[in-house]
């Protein structure tokens, strides 16, 4: 059995994924270095591989290991990456940040490996709210029969079981990671992050979301499209490239083991979405074409 090193000599791995946003990744680097429990070393996927970027890396004051990709790897290839390179760095636990987020305050750190500690768990999440509006919400939580939109109605609520958005600010115990591996290449983007949460899921590793720890990121509402009066939404990007992604990665998703009894409800939802509200039979023949992709495994990139 491999013994479990003391507290204080656990070494934490931040993992960040950019492309071709220097700036945006400078104020995320900065609230990781100011972290009261210090990140013990970086690791910058940089999807663009490009000078700029890599300038931004170097100035950050923090032990770092830049790691260009020729190739763009996505969000999913390149967090696979950075975690197979921090946990051979030795990594205890793997911090993962994406470029347009960063922890709230100088304590999330700190704040996470304590709940972890306490709760014993495999995985800890901050909550993930709104940049531009830090007590919403970036995305609506809905537990139970309520929607809860902002981080004030969690007040008394130490940790939510279970429930862990990622990637923003995810904190891994490499055990973890060794049980659940790293995501899904083949995903790109969009929905590697619910394809984690399903294997942990289906792993049985305690994992959950620490209400005392907030991540920033911009708000991510704006996709999805309310029907049937706003008791349902329906996920429609504007963008044809984040549609492609969003639809067949779904539908790949909706036919492993844990999550295909959402495929009826899917069919549903989306039928009206499309036939319904949007009067849109094209849209509807595409996304059931691409949902189909995903479903028989088809990931050329399109």
């Amino acid at each position: 059995m491999t013994a479990v090193p003391p507290a204080d000599a656990e070494r934490v791995v931040a993992v960040v994924v950019t492309r071709h946003r220097p700036r945006l990744l400078a104020d995320s680097l900065t609230a990781l270095g100011a972290q009261t429990r210090p990140v013990d070393h970086l690791v910058v996927v940089d999807n663009g591989a490009d000078q700029e970027t890599e300038a931004v890396v170097r100035a950050c004051g923090l032990p770092v290991t830049y790691l260009p990709s020729r190739r763009n790897l996505g969000g999913a290839g390149g967090f696979a990456l950075g975690m197979l390179y921090a946990l051979a760095l030795g990594a205890d636990w793997v911090w993962c940040a994406d470029d347009d987020g960063r922890p709230a305050d100088e304590h999330v750190l700190a704040v996470l490996l304590d709940s972890a500690r306490r709760h014993g768990l495999a995985e800890v999440s901050p909550l993930v709210t709104d940049l531009a509006a830090p007590d919403r919400l970036a995305f609506p939580l809905r537990r139970g029969l309520r929607w809860r939109r902002r981080r004030s109605d969690f007040t008394g609520l130490d940790l939510l079981p279970r429930y862990a958005s990622l990637f923003n600010g995810a904190l891994f115990r490499a055990a973890a990671l060794d049980a659940v591996g790293v995501p899904d290449y083949r995903l790109f983007f969009r929905g590697d992050e619910t394809e984690i949460h399903r294997r942990m899921l289906r792993a049985g590793l305690p994992f959950g979301t620490c209400t005392a720890a907030a991540y920033l990121h911009p708000e991510g509402t704006t996709e999805f499209e309310p029907i049937l009066g706003g008791r349902l939404s329906a996920q429609y990007p504007a963008d044809d490239v984040k549609r492609f992604f969003t639809y067949r990665n779904r539908g790949y998703l909706m036919a492993q083991p844990g999550m295909r009894w959402l495929w009826p409800l899917e069919l549903v939802r989306f039928s009206w979405f499309f036939l319904v509200s949007r009067r849109d039979r094209g849209g509807w023949r595409e996304w059931l074409r691409l949902t189909r992709a995903g479903r028989r495994e088809r990931f050329a990139r399109g």
